[in-house]
Parts: structure tokens; C-alpha cells; sequence
């Protein structure tokens, strides 16, 4: 059985993002929100976030009773959208600045629930 959430268009870089993950990545649901609630990157909050819709979808559309069995099996950090703004310089010059945007996947998964 597997569960997704889906956040997209996360206002930080995907390379910041991926910091976040790696360290949740193949950890049970309850160690992994320990984990973000005292890693101090903004990304953690955002996960967080993202890793508790996971749970909710998975306790109201799969009916899982342990939520607590859960493992984050995969979690995807895809660039998304680039906001190109520019910057002024010296002497009428302009440098671009890149807004980096991301798409994360978050997916967990665990044993089959058996019967309705």
C-alpha cells in the first residue's frame, strides 16, 4: 500500500529542499517528524507540512489504523518553475537573479490492511 502528497510550487531551491530529505528518507512517520520539528532549515517547516498530509490521506482514504507503522519509502524534490527577475549594477548593467521553485513527492508506504 502507498500514499502520496504532493507539494508543488515550494518557494525553495530544490538543491535546500534535497538537505531536508535525505535526512527523512527510509525513516518510520513518527521519527521522521521528530526529526523536522528540530532541524533548523526553513525547508523542515514546508516538509513537515507535507509529510502530515501524507499520514491524513493515508488515515482517511486507505483507512490505515497504525499510522505509527508507516515508512516514508520515497520522497522526490524536482525543480519547478524559475522566476527570472534582474538586478541592477553598476555602470547600467543588469545581472539576472534566478527564484528557484520545487516540486516534492512525498510517498509512504506499509503492509496491506487486511478486509473491509
Amino acid at each position: 500500500m502507498e500514499v502520496r502528497a504532493v507539494l508543488r510550487f515550494l518557494r525553495a531551491s530544490p538543491r535546500k529542499v534535497r538537505l531536508v530529505a535525505d535526512l527523512i528518507r527510509g525513516k518510520r512517520v513518527g521519527e521522521a517528524l521528530n526529526i523536522l520539528t528540530f532541524t533548523e532549515k526553513r525547508a523542515a517547516r514546508k516538509l513537515e507540512k507535507v509529510l502530515r498530509s501524507a499520514v491524513a490521506n493515508a488515515s482517511e482514504t486507505k483507512k490505515v489504523k497504525e499510522v505509527d507503522d508507516l515508512v516514508i519509502s520515497r520522497v522526490l524534490v524536482d525543480p519547478g518553475p524559475v522566476w527570472k527577475r534582474h538586478m541592477p549594477r553598476a555602470r547600467g548593467r543588469a545581472t539576472p537573479i534566478r527564484k528557484r521553485t520545487s516540486h516534492v513527492t512525498l510517498i509512504l508506504s506499509g503492509k496491506e490492511q487486511g478486509g473491509k
